[in-house]
């Protein structure tokens, strides 16, 4: 089995899947009579395809243990994803590139707490994988008609640790 060693998630190494949204280093200015500083434009939302729309969700996520077989990775093509964590727990993001095959071999992250990711869209990527407890996530993604999934198994499972 392949083994793929975890990575701390930095926008330079995430720039080719989408956006990593944290407050350090972000554009930033205050609003609201300086009561509040606004950290502007850290992502960027893709809907397309029939009557999209840009929806908001909360999920609830139980930890998974490492080291953490990879057998399946899944895109959505009409839309990106954000995942916003509302916990201070670290979650995991596997990601990766297209080939003419199908997914190249992944690479996999651990967010630092305050981080989160918006994955783009076609971007094959894992589920949610919270990491070291029960963790809650604001998402935004895509709503609409149209199929918005899609999955890839891999003939021989990743290793991730």
């Amino acid at each position: 089995m392949k083994v793929i060693e975890i990575q701390p998630l930095t926008n330079a190494a995430f720039f080719p899947f989408g956006d990593v949204i944290e407050m350090e280093g972000a554009y930033n200015y205050p609003i609201n009579a300086g009561k509040c500083v606004r950290y502007h434009d850290l992502a960027k939302v893709e809907t397309t395809g029939e009557k999209a729309r840009a929806m908001i969700s909360l999920l609830r996520g139980e930890p998974y243990e490492l080291p953490l077989e990879l057998r399946m990775v899944e895109r959505h093509p009409l839309g990106s994803q954000a995942f916003i964590p509302l916990t201070d727990y670290p979650f995991l993001v596997v990601v990766a590139k297209e080939t003419a095959n199908g997914p190249a071999e992944p690479l996999a992250f651990r967010t630092k707490p305050g981080q989160g990711v918006n994955i783009g869209r076609n971007v094959w990527h894992g589920i949610l994988t919270p990491l070291d407890g029960p963790s809650d996530f604001a998402v935004v993604d895509r709503g609409g008609e149209g199929v918005n999934l899609e999955e890839h198994f891999f003939d021989e499972p990743f290793l991730i640790r």
